[in-house]
C-alpha cells in the first residue's frame, strides 16, 4: 500500500513516526461515462476560462481571492501556515469510545509505525487497549484540518476522521414524533421483537450482493441475452393495527445473521 501521509503521533512528549494508509476501497463497479450516440468515452479537461485552451497539471497553481485579486499559494505556504499540524497527529485527550456519537464518524485509515517508532507505537496501542479509551487528535492532510479518533483494532491503530460539530446539521427543521405517541404495550412488544432479532455483529455475514448481481447482468447483456426484470412482491400484513403487526412479527421465524 502507498502511504497517503507521513508524520508522527504526538503522545505527550513522545513522538511516534507513522505513515497513514487508506483502510477502505470501493466495492462498486467502475462505470465509465459514454456518449449515448456512439458509446465514446466522455473526457474532462482543465481549461483556461479566457482562452478555452487545456492547461497542463504542472502549470496549475492554487489561489485564494482576497480583495478582488488572487493570492497564489505554493506547497510550502501550506506547511508554513502551521508546520507542526502538517506533520503531527497531536493527541489532545482520551475519552470512552461511546462518548463519540457515530454521526461524527467520516473516514477510517490505518496508522503504521516507521522502523524507529515500533516500540512507542506498540506502547500506545497496548495502553489504549488496557484503558479501553480512544485518543482525540487533530492533524492537517491535503490542506484541511481534521479531527480524528485513534483506536486500536487487533494489532493496528486505526485513525478515523470525525466531523466538526459545526458540520452537523441541526434537526430543528425536521418534523419528528414525540415520546407521547408511543404506547407502553407497543413499546414492550417492539423491545421483544428487537431481543428476538438480536445477535452478535459479524461483518462477514453482510455482503455487497447488488454489485455481484449488476456484474451478472452486465455479463448476460454482453452475450446478447435478454434481461427480464424481477417482479417485486410486496407483502402487506393482514393486520392494520400496529400492535397486531408486532405480534405477527414475533410469531414469524426470522433468519439471523451470524
Amino acid at each position: 500500500m502507498k502511504p497517503l501521509w507521513s508524520g508522527a503521533i504526538g503522545f505527550g512528549l513522545v513522538n511516534i513516526p507513522v505513515s497513514l494508509f487508506s483502510a477502505t476501497h470501493a466495492s462498486e463497479l467502475d462505470l465509465d461515462m459514454l456518449d449515448k450516440s456512439d458509446l465514446s468515452n466522455i473526457k474532462f479537461h482543465r481549461v483556461n476560462e479566457k482562452t478555452g485552451k487545456e492547461v497542463k497539471w504542472e502549470n496549475i497553481v492554487k489561489g485564494y481571492k482576497y480583495k478582488d485579486r488572487y493570492v497564489v499559494l505554493s506547497p510550502q505556504d501550506f506547511e508554513m501556515a502551521n508546520s507542526k499540524k502538517s506533520k503531527m497527529i497531536e493527541l489532545s485527550n482520551f475519552v470512552d469510545e461511546d462518548e463519540v456519537n457515530s454521526i461524527y464518524y467520516e473516514t477510517p485509515y490505518y496508522l503504521a509505525p516507521e522502523k524507529n517508532g515500533m516500540r512507542a507505537y506498540a506502547l500506545l496501542r497496548e495502553a489504549l487497549l488496557k484503558t479501553h479509551k480512544v485518543g482525540i487528535a487533530s492533524f492537517v492532510m491535503r490542506n484541511k484540518e481534521s479531527l480524528a479518533i485513534l483506536k486500536p483494532t487487533e494489532n493496528v491503530i486505526v485513525l478515523n476522521r470525525i466531523r466538526f460539530k459545526e458540520e452537523i446539521r441541526e434537526t430543528a427543521e425536521l418534523t419528528l414524533p414525540g415520546k407521547k405517541e408511543v404506547k407502553p404495550a407497543e413499546l414492550q412488544m417492539a423491545v421483544s421483537l428487537i431481543n428476538q432479532l438480536s445477535s452478535k455483529f459479524d461483518i462477514s455475514a453482510h455482503k455487497d450482493t447488488y454489485t455481484a448481481e449488476l456484474l451478472k447482468l452486465i455479463k448476460a447483456k454482453s452475450k446478447g441475452q435478454k434481461i427480464k426484470g424481477p417482479e417485486m412482491k410486496v407483502v402487506h400484513s393482514k393486520a392494520k393495527d400496529l400492535m397486531a403487526q408486532l405480534k405477527e412479527s414475533l410469531n414469524t421465524k426470522h433468519k439471523k445473521a451470524s
